[in-house]
């Protein structure tokens, strides 16, 4: 019998999973552990996360394997990121998209302390990268009964996954840090940044009305092209500098191959 769990009761305005609904053990801002996840699903061990130490240092971006398949921007939520949220969502509508001809794929999250997990699952679902996915893999099976479904129904599909579950149970355990309480309320997001067969730029988050598009990148411009930056990860901070928002605390990781 399936849990029971609310989900079309979320909304832009108030898009936190509900009390009800179950929590995981938030997953560590770490490679090696989204790696693990990653890799327990199905992804090919061929393929890896990696720290992103600058944005503007070019010998440092340097050290992340290139394509730069997905971007991971991990930042605290404060009242000014809600604020923001709340005004773009409200002039958009719910999003609708299924099947195969969406441009991406995108899940809402009705899972507590998930956002790890739902930028894990936006990053290997999209762009060139569902190539290493290694076939009859829980991932293959996982995304194969996605695509032509409705994003409630998507997001049930993930609620109910004891795979998913099971992988991110066992990834959540590992680290550097000792594993918060799946009650523990988590300041830490996750959104991830893809870029699509038509070249666009998406930001992905399951907090979100839906994918949203954030401008056209080149055919040979990746998630760390300076284009893409300037349309994601440094549109993010420019609007945390101009409401005020003092120190900035941010970090980032990027799916791409890996080093072994």
């Amino acid at each position: 019998m399936a849990e029971s769990k609310e989900s079309s009761g979320m909304s832009s305005n108030k898009p936190d999973v509900p009390a009800s609904n179950k929590r995981f053990v938030p997953l560590e801002n770490n490679p090696e552990v989204m790696s693990s996840l990653l890799h327990q699903l199905g992804m090919s061990k061929s393929i890896g996360f990696h720290d992103v130490y600058s944005i503007d240092d070019p010998e440092l971006l340097a050290f992340v394997p290139r394509p730069a398949y997905a971007l991971l921007l991990v930042f605290p939520v404060n009242e000014r990121y809600e604020k923001f949220r709340s005004s773009e969502d409200s002039g958009k509508p719910e999003y609708k998209g299924s099947g195969p001809e969406e441009e991406v794929m995108w899940f809402k999250q009705t899972i507590g302390n998930a956002c790890g997990l739902i930028a894990l699952l936006h990053g290997a679902s999209n762009g060139p990268v569902k190539k290493f996915i290694e076939p009859g893999s829980d991932l293959e099976h996982l995304l194969q009964e996605a695509i032509p479904l409705k994003p409630i129904p998507r997001a049930d599909l993930l609620y109910e996954s004891r795979a998913l579950e099971s992988a991110h149970q066992s990834a959540a355990q590992k680290g550097d840090t000792v594993a918060p309480s799946a009650d523990d309320h988590i300041e830490l997001h996750y959104v991830c940044f893809v870029k699509s067969a038509d070249n666009n730029l998406w930001e992905m988050d399951g907090r979100r009305i839906g994918p949203l598009k954030r401008g056209q990148l080149g055919p040979e411009e990746d998630v760390l092209s300076e284009k893409a930056l300037e349309l994601g990860v440094k549109s993010f901070l420019r609007r945390e500098q101009e409401a005020g928002g003092g120190e900035l605390r941010f970090s980032l990781v990027a799916l791409g191959q890996s080093f072994d």
